[in-house]
């Protein structure tokens, strides 16, 4: 087969594994806590499981980047997460209660988690880190994300709330499906040369910077994750329009991945991350005083294209010139781990201690803009230059 043809194919399949694995966020993120309602759990219990099962994100992927890293195999480690990836979430139709419920959604968040950097690894070797092609091959991840969103949102009001870990299985069958067809891209000889220590690149005010910035984000979507959708049905939304208000933002995420290689150029990582945060903070502060209107619920939905596309294009940008060839998928699994993971955990554990069964929504997401706009604050301390 012609290189041409051959790389081709390769980011049409990559294209795929993005929309599979973003997919499934769409079918757990929004109505986990609604299957979780469904099985008797309280708002409590969900933001605990929540944040219990965030903190498996911390050991998944960098335990798999090490792995991949060390051997060059990122094809191999991102098959073999796929694979326990959507086994150990098929637990989920044989076990009941909150521990036995718990750690299995633990597990399979460790393999799910763990294989989000080599994909990332792979795309960003493929395209040769572009961030303009990059961001056509990620903006599949967000069609995944609208299409399953709203299917499961409307399969729920159809059937039960049981309905997401049916969809949740066959997405991660063919996610797992997906990456048996990819190829590993031809290994770069002089990523062998490098000699600086990753912990050179870790141990830096910079990077410590970002990462603390990146943390407070994560700790912000706590109440949107755990909680948007529950929040829309008390409002008296039906799970059908919450897939769709799921599924627009999601689409305004799609439109700025089509142009954010030339903003993030153009503007500079730094004050692309500042703006992106400064405008979760309003989104937040609008889901706490004004979501009841639905123009204001609508706008709120139109800024995830900067609470997630902007600000995760600058970020990935960030970490694949930070860190270089050699250590790009251990950076990539620090990131994700440590800021997805306790960022994510400390969200989802104070989103359930406050939210108090929706008495406290509207607290829960003013603290949530609070610390969006500390993480903008954060990036302040950081010279442009230096990302």
């Amino acid at each position: 087969m012609p290189k041409s043809a051959f790389s081709t194919s390769n980011l049409v399949l990559l294209a795929f594994t993005y929309l599979f694995y973003f997919g499934q966020f769409g079918v757990l993120i929004p109505y986990l806590g609604v299957f979780l309602d469904g099985r008797g759990f309280s708002s409590t219990e969900i933001g605990e499981l929540f944040a219990l099962i965030t903190l498996a994100r911390i050991a998944g992927p960098n335990l798999l980047a090490a792995i991949a890293d060390r051997t060059g195999k990122h094809l191999k480690c991102l098959q073999l997460g796929a694979f326990l990836t959507f086994s150990t979430f098929c637990l989920a139709f044989f076990v009941n209660g909150f521990w036995p419920l718990t750690i299995s959604f633990a597990i399979m968040m460790m393999f799910w988690t763990a294989i989000l950097p080599q994909i990332e690894v792979l795309t960003l070797n493929c395209v040769h880190a572009h961030a303009g092609r990059y961001s056509k091959i990620r903006l599949w991840g967000s069609i995944g994300y609208i299409v399953f969103t709203v299917l499961t949102g409307l399969m729920i009001d159809l059937f039960s709330s049981e309905t997401p870990i049916f969809i949740g299985a066959f997405v991660l069958l063919s996610l797992f499906v997906a990456t048996l067809f990819l190829t590993e891209p031809g290994h770069d000889p002089s990523i062998n040369q490098v000699t600086e220590s990753i912990w050179k690149k870790i141990h830096h005010p910079v990077f410590y910077g970002f990462l603390l910035s990146a943390i407070l984000l994560q700790v912000s979507f706590g109440p949107y994750y755990g909680f948007f959708a529950l929040y829309t049905r008390d409002l008296g939304y039906s799970g059908q329009t919450t897939g769709w208000l799921i599924a627009l933002g999601v689409a305004a995420e799609v439109l700025i991945f089509l142009q954010a290689g030339k903003l993030i150029e153009k503007v500079g990582v730094k004050w692309i991350l500042f703006l992106s945060m400064i405008l979760t903070a309003i989104r937040w502060y609008l889901l706490a005083v004004l979501a009841q209107h639905w123009v204001v619920l609508i706008a709120s939905q139109v800024l995830h294209a900067f609470s997630f596309g902007m600000a995760h294009s600058a970020s990935m940008h960030f970490i694949h010139h930070y860190f270089g060839k050699k250590y790009q998928g251990q950076g990539q699994a620090i990131y994700a781990s440590v800021a997805f993971g306790i960022g994510g955990a400390a969200g989802n554990y104070g989103a359930g201690w406050y939210w108090d069964q929706g008495q406290g929504a509207e607290f829960a997401f003013t603290l949530a803009a609070i610390f969006a706009f500390c993480s903008a604050l954060t990036l302040l301390m950081i010279p442009a230059k230096r990302m």
